[in-house]
């Protein structure tokens, strides 16, 4: 239960930030980060919530369904705007995998 409610803190948490800087980066983005603070300098020790983690990333699909859902509602939107989604996708795939050749092309350098 301690790892359950870290993890939860650290949602709580994360939402409060986001909520006080208006929405601008997501509270679950926020509580992640927090996490992995929490992680790195030894607030949390990785075994309170290594069974709580396992568990909710092993039953990570149930968290696509509204997602899923969020699209279907949304299909008349999307079918009349397929293209410029297509497109927009394309090209963002083309520009990431661009920029990560490069880093990464510069970082084998070093």
């Amino acid at each position: 239960m301690p790892g359950v409610f870290i993890i939860l803190l650290m949602l709580l948490l994360g939402n409060g930030l986001s909520s006080a800087i208006n929405g601008i980066i997501p509270g679950s983005v926020i509580g992640m980060v927090l996490m992995f603070l929490a992680l790195l300098t030894g607030i949390v020790k990785p075994e309170t919530v290594r069974k709580p983690a396992g568990y909710l990333i092993n039953h990570m699909s149930l968290f696509f369904v509204p997602a899923g859902v969020g699209l279907m509602n949304a299909w008349n939107l999307i079918s009349s705007n397929w293209a410029a989604i297509v497109v927009s996708s394309v090209v963002s795939t083309i520009v990431v995998l661009a920029v990560v050749g490069l880093v990464q092309q510069k970082l084998e350098k070093k």
